[in-house]
């Protein structure tokens, strides 16, 4: 069945391009409550901008919701709390406006600098008022930068072209970064008495809401000007229409508020303060790279795989491109795992070795995570829940990495111990074969195994003894089951014995049980390995091009 993605706001043309080959992609606007609430429980992505608020309730009735997609930065009117809880996926796009969010703070701060809006309005109401809006230069200037995250960074690049010295308060960066860009480290009230300019560019939290109030508004050069075209509220609005009146202030140029949308502010009173309705990220290139971005991501999670923009998975962030092909792989050993040792471990511990281990590999221990709970829970096992899940189970999962050479370059393992004393381990690597990379399984519990982590796969565990190869191919066999591989693992002739087979479709339990029987098998185990436990599609057309892709 071919996935849905609800899209409750306006997109980008291309990024509707980008899905609508492989899914149902549906409208509904988001600010009809309840269109949205009745068209979610169908989708499986819902892609939303900032009008759209996806709350616990819009989550509860979105029962087949995958994955959420906010296309812009903030997440504001995006409950992440309670799509982690219900395993679904939220993303955003982090660098889709910084550029444009940088170059409006600029903007704002020519334009007051240059009186140009004021300047602009008196003109064109017929009075010509050259003398009255005389301007102050940028250059020789001291700019003070509240905030070097990326679009301060790029805010104080820019800025360096116009001749400013450049000093910035950040606490979570270190000096040598500041020095690359430039950039000298001061203190809060240090920037405020230093800057002829000042722009905030930090996020809205409960430490950064105020940031800048009364008592720091008192500590300014006279006649600073000053920016906010990052969140409402960093810069207390009262407070700065008090410095405005009182002339410490000499200048403000604002694009964010407390409330929004906002008509009506003593600020706007004040010819000296530029005021424009949130358009940070009001461009055509910012809203087409938002777009692009979400509808990656939204593939990415529909195809089950890792999300680099997910906000609320462990782990995230960009994933190596070099430890982005092991995902796979510790997922399926994870599955493995659960299969063979027949329920949960109280302990795991993922570890990996070679050369990969160089590389920052936490990704993988939630990749097998993910794979040790999907078969032993109800609810859909994803990279957002698996850690929730192991933590409601008392499962302790911990990654030991080791860059030591190994027998194969790079080697991942799963171990742990069950609740009744037993130890299960399970190891794989990837093979190269042309241009594919092959998972595989090389050992179980120190039986050594070359087989293709692929398909549906059945584990035996017996004592050896002639006959066995024929009893379960005939069983199989009666039962219409077809077995694509086989491998038989032994110490010794006589001794312990490790049976795998491949088969080319699901087993019922109870044959699974016979079979155990007849071959005097403790149990037999049962794992499906095919992406997302069915078979591969093949024969798809080949698909159009991202247009990101192009030049």
């Amino acid at each position: 069945m071919t996935s849905v993605v609800l899209i409750a706001e306006e997109l980008a043309p291309s990024a509707i391009d980008v899905l609508a080959y492989d899914y149902d992609v549906r409208q509904v606007d988001g600010t009809d409550r309840a269109a949205l609430l009745a068209q979610v429980g169908q989708a499986d992505a819902l892609i939303v901008r900032s009008a759209t608020q996806v709350d616990a309730e819009v989550l509860a009735a979105g029962e087949t919701l995958r994955v959420v997609a906010r296309a812009g930065v903030g997440l504001d009117n995006v409950d992440v709390r309670a799509a982690t809880a219900r395993g679904v996926l939220v993303v955003n796009a982090p660098t889709s406006n910084i550029v444009s969010a940088a170059e409006q703070a600029i903007a704002l701060l020519l334009a007051v600098a240059r009186h140009t809006a004021t300047a602009s309005a008196t003109l064109k109401s017929g009075r010509w008022q050259r003398s009255r809006y005389v301007g102050v230069e940028v250059q020789g200037k001291t700019v003070g930068v509240v905030g070097l995250g990326r679009i301060g960074v790029l805010f104080a690049q820019r800025m360096a072209a116009f001749g400013t010295r450049l000093i910035a308060y950040d606490p979570y960066i270190q000096p040598a970064r500041a020095a690359q860009l430039g950039v000298r480290l001061v203190g809060l009230d240090e920037l405020l008495r230093e800057s002829d300019f000042v722009s905030v560019h930090l996020p809205r939290t409960p430490e950064t809401v105020g940031l800048i109030g009364e008592k720091e508004l008192a500590l300014v050069k006279p006649g600073v000007r000053i920016v906010n075209a990052a969140r409402g509220g960093l810069v207390d609005e009262d407070a700065l229409a008090a410095a405005l009146r009182d002339g410490r202030v000499a200048g403000a140029g604002l694009d964010v508020f407390v409330t929004e949308p906002i008509t009506e502010s003593p600020l706007f009173g004040f010819d000296n303060v530029v005021v424009t309705p949130h358009l940070g990220a009001s461009t055509a290139e910012a809203q087409d790279k938002a777009g692009l971005s979400v509808a990656r991501s939204v593939k990415l999670a529909l195809d089950g795989e890792f999300v680099p923009d997910a906000v609320n998975v462990q782990a995230g962030g960009v994933v190596d491109e070099d430890v982005r092909p092991m995902l796979g792989l510790a997922e399926k050993l994870g599955k493995v795992f659960t299969a063979v040792a027949g329920g949960v471990a109280a302990t795991v511990t993922v570890e990996v070795r070679g050369e990969i281990a160089s590389h920052d590999v936490g990704v993988l221990r939630l990749a097998a995570t993910k794979g040790l709970f999907t078969a032993v829970v109800d609810e859909r096992v994803t990279y957002v829940n698996a850690p929730q899940l192991a933590l409601d189970r008392g499962v302790e999962v911990e990654l030991v990495a080791s860059d030591e050479p190994a027998e194969h370059q790079n080697l991942v393992s799963v171990r742990g111990a069950l609740p009744d004393g037993r130890t299960v381990t399970v190891s794989g690597t990837l093979t190269v074969h042309g241009a594919r990379e092959i998972a595989k399984l090389i050992e179980i519990d120190d039986f050594d195994l070359d087989l293709n982590a692929d398909g549906v796969q059945l584990f035996f565990r017996y004592g050896d003894r002639p006959g066995v190869v024929g009893t379960i191919g005939t069983l199989l066999g009666e039962a219409g089951v077809n077995i694509a591989a086989m491998q038989v693992a032994r110490r010794e002739a006589g001794g312990d014995t490790l049976m795998t087979l491949t088969v080319d479709s699901s087993v019922d339990p109870e044959l699974l049980s016979t079979v155990a029987a007849a071959i005097g098998a403790d149990r037999g185990s049962m794992v499906d390995l095919r992406l997302n436990g069915t078979e591969p599609a093949v024969g798809r057309p080949s698909r159009p091009a991202d247009p990101a892709d192009r030049g």
